[in-house]
């Protein structure tokens, strides 16, 4: 055993060796802190999240002037497109002078876009290009939240030039806003009194933080294609902010004493520095989002792998609690339940609930409704679907993708298995899912 994996083990043992409901109050937090902070540590290191984040970096390299162009010529008809260049810079403070010089660069190329010159084409490919972006940035969040599903074009296409137009608008001249009051003769004549004075000057310093909190939680609200609690949204925003502000620092200090790396790269030193920021900046947005996730699903912080396989018993145990439940809503007379709720139930993934749906949906036991918000029914009467033929299903589940599935079995292994199909047809011959729902 090699000391990394022995280190593992020992951590492994350490925070799911022992059930935090049987501890005192601080050793369970501590013990879920712990989990959190593994959770989140494994998806950086087995979760894909780095990968993401740099195929963002390509993204948004090819996407910028575009972005900005599209924004700019949003925002230039509602009078607020002097404030895009203060937030750029801002966003590349960390790259110091660089920075300056980035931002300026950036600013000339849409000042001089003229996009009535393009034509239908050129136009068109400058929206694809920011929406590329935007898709790119949604799938890297369905990642992140484990979800398969993408938003219909249309829905998508709707979204996303929402984002685009609508977003720029509400938020520059919220900044526009703000600007104007600090000029205002009431709020100055006020702001002469000591305490006021005070909380001011901290509500300045403390501004910047709680706006890129703010956008941060926006995006984790909005872009995931699965509904996130705005509490867990709201703490993924909060430590994603405090990690940009501390990184940006330290960056900022790296910067400082990079003269060396202007040196061996000459005049591409500015360019490797802004995809390392960016790369930074994405990265710390993924993160928050990782917690904003398992905030909102602790229920997955109680297994040490980010997705667990079930054994085939679990399997069984997890078809028949599913069956149940949606035959206690059928009977009930209950909305239908979906794919969220019956995850969080069982405590389980939603990935790993989602075969069991496939599986109970092939087998004719429930299906999908079609009416908002959709959720599963039963295809019958819960008397008329036996708890063994729901068993015998899970059991059979993936032997038609198996290409060898004919190959004859050996007499003594035909023989058990004979004899415990015999025991289970005997044991539940009587059983029908409206008993295990009425258990």
């Amino acid at each position: 055993m090699t000391p990394n994996t022995s280190l593992q083990t020992r951590l492994e043992a350490l925070l799911w060796g022992q059930n935090p409901r049987q501890l005192p109050r601080w050793k369970a937090q501590a013990i879920r802190l712990g989990r959190l902070v593994h959770a989140v540590a494994r998806d950086l290191t087995q979760g894909n999240l780095t990968l993401y984040a740099m195929s963002l970096v390509y993204t948004t390299l090819l996407s910028l002037v575009p972005l900005l162009a599209v924004s700019f010529s949003v925002l230039k008809g509602f009078g607020v497109h002097n404030q895009i260049e203060p937030l750029l810079a801002n966003a590349l403070e960390p790259l110091g002078e660089s920075g300056v010089e980035i931002t300026q660069q950036l600013i000339g190329f849409v000042d001089r876009m003229q996009v009535g010159v393009l034509g239908a084409l050129g136009v068109g490919m400058l929206f694809y290009t920011v929406v590329s972006l935007i898709q790119k940035i949604e799938q890297s969040f369905n990642h992140v939240w484990r979800v398969d599903e993408v938003r219909p074009f249309a829905q998508r296409f709707t979204q996303y030039l929402s984002v685009l137009t609508i977003g720029p608008v509400l938020f520059f001249s919220a900044v526009g806003v703000s600007a104007s009051l600090g000029g205002n003769p009431l709020l100055r004549s006020v702001l002469d009194y000591e305490p006021v004075s005070w909380l001011m000057e901290l509500a300045r310093l403390v501004a910047p933080y709680l706006m890129i909190s703010a956008t941060f939680a926006f995006i984790y609200r909005f872009v995931p294609n699965t509904q996130v609690r705005l509490v867990s949204a709201l703490i993924g925003g909060l430590v994603a902010g405090l990690l940009w502000q501390s990184v940006g620092a330290l960056f900022a200090h790296f910067m400082a004493g990079s003269t060396q790396y202007t040196a061996i790269y000459s005049s591409l030193a500015i360019l490797i520095l802004l995809m390392i920021w960016i790369y930074l900046g994405w990265l710390i947005l993924l993160v928050g989002s990782s917690l904003a996730f398992y905030h909102q699903h602790p229920e997955l912080l109680d297994s040490p792998e980010r997705e667990p396989e079930p054994s085939p018993r679990r399997r069984e145990r997890l078809a028949l609690s599913i069956a149940a439940r949606i035959a206690r809503a059928h009977l009930a007379a209950e909305p239908p339940l979906d794919r969220e709720t019956l995850a969080k139930a069982a405590r389980q993934p939603a990935r790993t609930i989602q075969t069991t749906l496939d599986l109970l949906e092939q087998a004719g036991y429930i299906v999908r409704t079609a009416e908002a918000p959709a959720g599963y029914v039963l295809t019958r009467p819960p008397e008329a679907i036996a708890v063994l033929d729901i068993l015998e299903r899970v059991r059979q589940w993936g032997e038609h993708r198996v290409v060898a599935a004919d190959r004859p079995v050996e007499p003594a292994i035909a023989a058990i298995e004979s004899r415990i199909e015999t025991a289970l047809a005997e044991s539940l011959k009587d059983l029908s899912l409206r008993d295990l729902a009425a258990e």
